[in-house]
């Protein structure tokens, strides 16, 4: 089991996510290896993995479920496509089901974390993706749950930043200016999620307690504009949800 640094949300280490963020295209293993390797550090402040049935939603190629391996979990990756699931390589990641979010194939509570990052965004149900991570969890057991933010800097994805005009304006302009549809598109494989409604999803729950809501990527002292409506939707960019389900 490799080691990994003490998790600290410092500006420092916003600036070097950010760093990686822009080789995203050019360099993917770089950009979600670094990304994974500070999201599962972050989730050990949480709940240990040594031994944790973890499930990863809408893992892809197996980046997050890989350094979550490197810390003892047993981790499943869940994934809707297969196209995604075979962008390392050509093969499936280890453990790969073939599900969606929304109806994901696991029993009831039969995981110890559930793990989401970045992918509520990409469906047309947020609230029920969310529902299904709690179910699928035991009670006790942790779901982290990370999503891009609509109204952030970079909430339209490569149609950035021409969301603000409006999701369907800015992937018609994306596709006139590339010839191609981009591949977070609005209305198909792409929705506008803000953390208001996430929140309140949240406050109707009574089977899970909030262990913490944060701005993932940004320092900690940062943390208080998520409580900040209007503000918290721009500057907050990826808003964390990390919770207990209770017994």
């Amino acid at each position: 089991m490799s080691a990994l640094p003490p998790f600290r949300a410092t500006l420092g280490r916003s600036v070097a996510l950010f760093s990686a963020f822009r080789k995203e295209q050019t360099d993917p293993d770089l950009f979600y290896g670094t990304l994974a390797r500070d999201t599962v550090a972050q989730l050990l402040r949480y709940t240990p993995l040594d031994g944790a049935v973890v499930v990863d939603v809408g893992g892809g190629p197996g980046y997050f479920a890989d350094e979550l391996r490197s810390q003892g979990a047993r981790c499943v990756c869940v994934d809707a496509d297969a196209g995604e699931m075979r962008l390392r390589g050509g093969e499936l990641p280890d453990t790969a089901l073939l599900g969606s979010a929304l109806e994901m194939p696991l029993r009831t509570g039969s995981v110890d974390v559930c793990f989401s990052s970045n992918v509520l965004e990409h469906v047309p149900d947020p609230r029920r993706m969310a529902g299904e991570m709690v179910r699928v969890t035991r009670p006790g057991g942790i779901v982290y749950l990370s999503y891009t933010l609509w109204f952030s800097p970079w909430g339209g994805h490569e149609t950035s930043p021409w969301h603000f005009l409006g999701g369907r304006y800015a992937a018609e302009r994306f596709a006139r200016r590339h010839g191609r549809r981009p591949k977070n598109d609005f209305g198909t494989t792409m929705f506008a999620v803000s953390a208001a409604e996430m929140l309140d999803w949240l406050r109707g729950r009574d089977d899970v307690d909030a262990v913490d809501v944060l701005p993932r990527y940004l320092p900690s002292w940062m943390k208080p504009v998520v409580s900040v409506p209007g503000v918290r939707e721009v500057v907050t960019w990826n808003l964390l949800l990390v919770l207990r389900k209770r017994g």
